[in-house]
Parts: structure tokens; C-alpha cells; sequence
């Protein structure tokens, strides 16, 4: 086999990968608001898979991220198409990358010195506003771009803003800019939710984000949410030559503009402006991450153009990531659900990125090692992706001569077992899965956790404080729990107590797949969950299962297998599983018999289904041996398409694939006049 042949299957490959790791993390960021990677991580992927895709552009597919400008919508709100497209930016993060693109500019225009617009990068949720006869009459999120999420009600509480704008405003407008939330803001919803049991925010950002995506309007109208609005996307008879006139005429209708724009007569002004702002942006209320840098002349833009997922005409300045100085007090070691061991130093507290650290992660034995992190080092903390604190780097000169290297323990710090380190992994680990008190408890978040038995109101805080006091030792406990029992504990009064307990008995007919991923066994994800729940019928099935009949499922290969097998001989998750069967939970999640055709059909949905949600749909298709896939192709049976499909309803008539509607997915699968489940 050639060579040039094997470098392009390995660039077939790496490009697939790249485009999926890519598309994990825009639904992580985009739909969840749980981004697990930081920006210049992602840029990074991007960045690869751009690289990849010009040299071999006939790998380049329709899907591919790089023809993308976002996100899907979430659930759970109408769907709404933008205007014109919302579309990201490229990134600089060197002013040599700044001067390559004025270069590039000048270069296609002809032209000499061009004149820029700079404006503060607000860390926030993007919006498109719509004004009509000069009333607010539509606010939505940017979703993916062309596609957002119908948000008018949330936006509304926002008292920044308008309503009805102010002065000789066009008749039809469309605006777009930012929702954000203050430090101040967020700092003391966290210690509300914490207050509450509820799990505090990562950062501003996302807050304002979980915010603006509330069903409850009076939830959001409570955050404290802010916004400045920066672009006008439609503007029916108004001529605007300038984006700081745009700025100008945004403040005159009524609109929150932020004040420190700048007009730059070059780029040497936007340096300027940049390098100012780089020392300056940590004492504003609010975060800021960098500077938006736009042509300042629009007729210059529309010869500019656009590239598939960002304008020609302007770029994002990104600050370099907040990091300090700060000392280790000590280093404890956390037992995690799968008894990984994760070593954790605590730190003299410091301010970064607008909270206080006083804890960052090590990751494992090896980072540990690597970084040689010691109790009194003096270490560089910065907020990963400005979320995660962690360790950067040791400041040698300043180690205390006393400071001795910091070695994980030989033994479970809960439980006393003697740890391993399996060959292949990084983790060191407690053995003891259901006999480790740790384990138990983290077992019981897993289980509670929105994928899983999804137990609104038993957070972390909860749990812990349930072990404490002795209620639960395992999840099949919590169906022990009573009004009487949970009385006087400090996080939960009447109330809470009373919609926890409520919470609880809601699982108890959850579909199978989803009670056999909430136990946690290792190597079992929400997928190899649905696969055993398609082989066995109910947990009685699955608890009679040898290791010979688990290998023997497709897709469930012998690690997963031995795995299932261990957690089912191991006495603590027999006790465990018949706990459950005693509480009535599984009682009714066995698959019903598959409908005729539908076995092994493949599903996609597309566009807003009233009063169904997206998970309860999908877990419908696969309790009668369907499959959903997130993606339409030739392998598609059936799209259900609700109200505003996207363009995957377009992409299924092109391919033939058979389109439901609501109703007629209801007949499908047997839940005619009624909702599915």
C-alpha cells in the first residue's frame, strides 16, 4: 500500500476524530452549559481539523464543524430562525496575529490604513433582539447560528432591556449582544443555591446562561442579569456608514451600550487599545475576555465578505488566561464513583478570574508526579477554560527545604483497602467499589444525576449530608427516606423535604436503560446501558446474566462484560439491585414487546415537540428496540419533525427517509392520543 494512500487514511481518521470531539464539546458548551475544555483547548481542535481539511479538501464533509457557526438549541423552548446568520469569530492572541490580519484586510481591499472599531469581549450569552413598530416582540438565544431558542418571556425581566425603545427607531429591528451576570450577582446566587443544597455555577457566564434558559420567567427576573447590546443585524430604512455610529444610534433607541469602545484610526490604535484594556479588564464588575476588533466602515465589510462560519471583517482579541501566585497548604486525596483517586491541593485562598480559590486539582499520580507539586511550594493557579482551577506550574526557587515529595496513599483513605494501578491506566484506584463509603456516596450522586435517575434536588451537598446523618448508606435507601426522617436537617425544611421525596418516588418507573447506566457500574455509559436493557427484559434478567451471556451481546465486548459480571457477583450490588427490586423500583421498566417494523429502526428528531420532551421520545424509541441517532443519513428510518424543524428536515427529503410528525410518531409507537413513555 502506498504511502500517499496511508497518510490520507490516517487524515481520514484524524479528521473524523477531531470532528467529533469538536461536536462533544459544542454540546457541552452550546446546549448544556458545561464546557469541559478551555478555549484555547478548543481553538486548538479547530485550529488541527482547519489544518487537516485544507489539505485534503475532498475529505471535508457537509457536517464538518469547520462549516459550522455553533450549537444545537436546547429542549424545552420554540425554535426560532435568526435574520441573518450569528456567526463566531476567529481568534488572536499575539499582536503579530492582529497585524497578519489588518495585512490580509488591506491587502483585499486595496486600500491604505483601515479604520477599526474596538470593543470589550463580554463573557456572556449571545442574544438576537426583535423590535417591530418599536416594540419588543421576539428575544432569542444564538443556538446554532441560523437557529436559536425562543427565549422573549426571560428577556423580558432583563431591565436592561427595552420594551418599547426610545426616539425615531426603524420600524423593524434586529439587534444582537450580550446577557451577562455581575460578579457580585453571581458570587451571591452561588452561595444561595449552596445555601439550598443546589450546585453552585462555574462561573458568571454560565449563570447567565442557566438564566436565560429557565421555564420559570420569575427565576430569571431574580438572577440580576444584564446586557449591552453591540450589532444591528436588520435595520428596515435606516443607512448606517460606521460601526461606532451603529454604537451611537443602538444607545439612542434605548439600548445598554457598553461605554468603552474606541474608534482606531489603524492597528497600531487597536494595539494600543488592547494592550490598555489587558492590564485594566479584572477591575470591571463583569468578565471580559478579550477585545471584538471590526472594520469600522460597513461598506468595507460587505466587501469583505464572509468565510463559512465567521466574518472577514473583524476578530477576537483573546486575553492571555488570568493566573497567580499562591502557596499549598496541603494535599488530600478524593476517592471518586469508580474509586479513582484524585490528589487535590489546598491552597492560601487567592482571587482569580473573579472568585476566590482556595482548591485546584492535580488530576492523577502522573500530572503529580510530573508538575513534583509539594506541601509549601509556591505554585501558578489559573482557571482552566476560566472554570476549573489548576495547578500550572511550581516556582522552584521558593520550595521550603523541608518540603518532601507527596506520594499517593498505598491505601484507600475511606476504607482503609489496599489501592491498584491497572496496566494501561493513569488512575490509581480503591478497589472496593461498593464497600468504600466514598464510592457509595458518589455512587448516589451518579445515580440522582440528570442522565441517570435524574432526582432534582439531591445534589452533592445533600447526599453528603444524608450520609452524615446516617439516612442512607446506598441509593436503594433513599426509598426508605420519609418526611419524618428528613425532619430537622439544616439544608432541607418542610418544603424541600416534601419535593425531594416526591422527586424520589417519580423513578421508580424510569425505563430500564436508564436504571441500569444510574448504577454506576464501570464501563457502562448511557449506550451499553441501552444495549442490556434491549437483551434483558427486566432487572431479574439482568441479575441472572453470566459473564458468558453479557460477552455475547453485540457492542458489549469482554471488558464491559467482566465488568457487569463483577458488579452483579460482588454481595454488596446484588444487595444493591434487590434493595431496588424491594422498593418497586424497575417494577415496571421492562421493554415492552417490540412493534411490528420497529425493531432496530433508526430515529432522528428535529424541531420542538409540545409537552414531550427530547429524552422522554428517545427513551420511547429505545424501550421498543429502536435507535436514535443525532444526525440524519442513509441509515435514517424515520425523522419525527416538530414545530420549526431545521435543516435536518431538509436533508431527509433530499436522502427519501420517511417524516412523522408529532402525532404520527404517537401512532408509531403505540401511544396514540397520549404522550409517549
Amino acid at each position: 500500500m502506498g504511502t500517499a494512500i496511508m497518510e490520507r487514511r490516517a487524515a481520514a481518521e484524524t479528521i473524523r476524530r477531531l470532528a467529533a470531539e469538536i461536536r462533544h464539546h459544542d454540546y457541552l458548551y452550546h446546549v448544556l452549559d458545561r464546557p469541559a475544555i478551555s478555549d484555547e483547548g478548543y481553538d486548538r481542535l479547530l485550529a488541527s481539523l482547519v489544518r487537516l481539511e485544507a489539505r485534503f479538501p475532498d475529505l471535508v464533509t457537509p457536517d464538518s464543524p469547520t462549516r459550522r457557526v455553533g450549537g444545537a438549541p436546547a429542549e424545552g423552548f420554540q425554535q426560532v430562525r435568526h435574520p441573518v446568520p450569528i456567526l463566531g469569530l476567529d481568534n488572536a492572541t499575539t499582536p503579530e496575529e492582529l497585524k497578519d490580519f489588518d495585512r490580509r484586510l488591506r491587502s483585499l481591499l486595496g486600500t491604505g490604513p483601515a479604520a477599526y472599531t474596538a470593543e470589550l469581549k463580554i463573557d456572556g450569552l449571545s442574544v438576537v433582539l426583535t423590535y417591530e413598530e418599536g416594540v419588543l416582540v421576539q428575544g432569542a438565544t444564538r443556538g446554532d447560528g441560523e437557529v436559536g431558542e425562543d427565549v422573549t418571556g426571560n428577556l423580558r425581566t432583563v431591565r436592561s432591556i427595552p420594551l418599547r425603545l426610545r426616539g425615531a427607531a426603524p420600524s423593524r429591528l434586529a439587534v444582537r449582544g450580550e446577557v451577562y451576570m455581575s460578579r457580585e450577582a453571581f458570587l451571591q446566587l452561588n452561595e444561595e443555591r449552596e445555601a439550598a443544597g443546589e450546585p453552585a455555577f462555574a462561573n458568571p457566564r454560565n449563570a447567565a446562561a442557566g438564566s436565560v434558559r429557565q421555564l420559570d420567567h420569575r427565576v430569571t427576573a431574580a438572577r440580576r442579569l444584564g446586557s449591552f447590546i453591540y450589532d444591528l443585524l436588520e435595520a428596515e430604512g435606516a443607512e448606517v456608514d460606521y460601526q461606532h455610529e451603529v454604537l451611537g444610534l443602538l444607545g439612542e433607541w434605548g439600548f445598554r451600550v457598553n461605554p468603552h469602545f474606541q474608534q482606531c484610526p489603524d492597528v497600531e490604535g487597536v494595539l494600543d487599545y488592547c494592550r490598555e484594556w489587558s492590564s485594566r479588564y479584572r477591575d470591571l464588575p463583569y468578565d471580559v475576555d478579550g477585545v471584538v476588533v471590526k472594520v469600522d466602515r460597513r461598506e468595507a465589510r460587505r466587501q469583505l465578505g464572509y468565510r463559512a462560519r465567521s466574518p472577514r471583517w473583524a476578530i477576537a482579541f483573546k486575553f492571555a488566561a488570568d493566573a497567580r501566585l499562591t502557596v499549598v497548604l496541603g494535599i488530600e486525596v478524593q476517592v471518586g464513583r469508580t474509586g479513582v483517586l484524585t490528589p487535590v491541593a489546598n491552597l492560601q485562598p487567592v482571587q482569580l478570574a473573579g472568585s476566590t480559590v482556595s482548591r485546584a486539582t492535580l488530576h492523577n499520580e502522573d500530572v503529580l508526579r510530573e508538575k513534583d507539586v509539594r506541601v509549601g511550594d509556591t505554585v501558578l493557579v489559573r482557571k482552566a477554560g476560566g472554570v476549573i482551577p489548576e495547578v500550572v506550574e511550581v516556582v522552584g526557587e521558593r520550595r521550603p527545604e523541608a518540603a518532601g515529595p507527596t506520594i499517593l496513599p498505598a491505601t484507600c483513605p475511606a476504607c482503609g483497602t489496599p489501592t491498584v494501578r491497572l496496566e494501561g491506566e493513569v488512575a490509581r484506584r480503591c478497589p472496593n467499589a461498593l464497600g468504600c463509603p466514598a464510592q457509595r456516596q458518589q455512587a448516589v450522586i451518579h445515580f440522582a444525576s440528570r442522565g441517570a435517575m435524574d432526582i432534582r434536588g439531591l445534589g452533592p451537598a445533600v447526599v453528603a449530608q444524608l450520609f452524615q446523618a446516617g439516612l442512607i448508606g446506598d441509593v436503594a435507601d433513599l426509598y426508605a427516606l420519609s418526611a419524618d426522617r428528613l425532619a430537622g436537617l439544616p439544608r432541607l425544611g418542610p418544603r424541600s423535604a416534601a419535593n425531594l421525596l416526591r422527586a424520589i418516588e417519580r423513578t421508580r418507573e424510569r425505563p430500564l436503560h436508564r436504571l441500569v447506566y444510574a448504577l454506576g457500574i464501570r464501563h457502562v455509559g448511557e449506550q451499553v446501558a441501552t444495549l442490556l436493557a434491549d437483551h434483558f427484559s427486566d432487572l431479574d434478567q439482568l441479575l441472572g446474566a453470566t459473564e458468558v451471556q453479557l460477552e455475547a451481546i453485540p457492542g458489549v465486548g469482554p471488558e464491559i462484560a467482566g465488568s457487569v459480571a463483577a458488579f452483579l457477583r460482588e454481595p454488596a450490588g446484588r444487595r444493591v439491585i434487590e434493595g431496588l427490586r424491594a422498593a418497586g423500583v424497575g417494577a415496571g421498566t421492562s421493554r415492552p414487546a417490540p412493534l411490528s417494523g420497529l425493531e432496530g429502526k433508526q430515529f432522528v428528531f428535529t424541531g420542538t415537540l409540545p409537552g414531550l420532551s427530547r429524552r422522554a421520545a428517545s427513551d420511547s424509541v429505545k424501550a421498543r428496540g429502536g435507535r436514535v441517532a443525532a444526525e440524519v443519513s442513509r441509515q435514517t428510518d424515520y425523522l419525527v419533525a416538530g414545530e420549526q424543524p431545521g435543516s435536518k428536515l431538509e436533508r431527509a427529503r433530499e436522502l427519501g427517509v420517511t417524516v412523522l410528525d408529532q402525532a404520527g410518531f404517537l401512532r408509531l409507537i403505540g401511544q396514540e392520543g397520549g404522550r409517549a413513555g
